[in-house]
């Protein structure tokens, strides 16, 4: 079991600050990563959100095994939750959010009708982990740079409010990791895909886990990328690719460093295709 604690003080922080101002919103708008979407869940987002309407956006789904992602968008519906996929740098997904939020406060909005008070904008809190996509959502819908992008976890440090049209205002929150992972497979799941640190864990580590999932779920897409003969000894296969790229330091002997870093690079800018790293119901 990997056992890794990261709870830096901001992060303590925020979440006392989205406790406070749960309250002063009607419903809760969580990201994750289309990728890894049980993995980019933060587990403390149940509590705080309790029983307030919830529109799950799974981001980032032009990187995303689009099969897979039409299995979990059906596996997370429920009553209380709707579930869309948007590709936040290439689509108008404005649309999509403000129906989504409106049908899981239908009966809220249902009420104000009823009582004929004027309907104000529905104020969402945006929630989501570090590197998820967040600040880039609220800077695409608000068509201006107010959050801060980079893909180093955990930019946005303060809450702040977006209007996005009369008819919804976000509450922009900081992306918040719970304060230790309880499974390997979260872990590493987060490093695939930047979304912790990478000295968190050991680049060999990462590379290995990573492979180890594409031998079993995308049999011959190592084989294809690096023209390699595909065999089940992950060591022997990243020896294979070394080899055959060339990453050989003085003395004949294997770059490691550089061949660890590059394969991870080369997973992270897509180079392998568009990857689901966990499905719905998989142990």
């Amino acid at each position: 079991m990997v056992n890794i604690q990261w709870f830096p003080g901001h992060m303590t922080k925020a979440k006392r600050n989205m406790q406070e101002n749960m309250k002063l919103v009607d419903l809760v708008i969580e990201l994750r990563d289309a990728r890894i979407v049980n993995s980019s869940k933060n587990p403390m987002i149940d509590k705080l959100i309790q029983d307030k309407p919830r529109v799950i956006i799974l981001t980032k789904k032009d990187k995303a095994d689009p099969n897979v992602t039409k299995e979990w968008i059906k596996n997370l519906k429920s009553e209380k939750t709707e579930v869309i996929a948007i590709d936040t740098l290439h689509e108008n997904i404005i649309n999509d959010i403000v129906n989504a939020s409106k049908k899981v406060c239908n009966n809220k909005l249902v009420r104000w009708s009823k009582k004929g008070i004027k309907a104000r904008p529905l104020r969402a809190m945006v929630v989501g982990i570090p590197n998820v996509g967040k600040s880039t959502l609220i800077n695409k819908i608000a068509n201006k740079k107010i959050a801060k992008t980079s893909d180093k976890p955990g930019v946005t440090k303060a809450l702040q409010w977006v209007k996005l049209n009369r008819e919804l205002e976000l509450l922009d929150t900081p992306g918040v990791l719970w304060p230790k992972f309880e499974s390997d497979k979260v872990a590493y799941n987060l490093a695939i895909v930047g979304s912790i640190n990478d000295k968190i864990l050991h680049l060999d580590d990462i590379v290995g886990y990573a492979f180890k999932y594409l031998l079993a779920k995308y049999p011959s897409i190592i084989s294809q990328r690096y023209d390699v003969e595909e065999i089940e000894d992950i060591w022997t296969l990243v020896d294979n690719i070394a080899i055959k790229k060339g990453w050989i330091l003085r003395g004949k002997e294997i770059d490691y460093d550089r061949t660890f870093k590059v394969i991870l690079n080369e997973i992270r800018d897509d180079k392998f295709g568009r990857i689901s790293w966990e499905r719905p119901n998989e142990e």
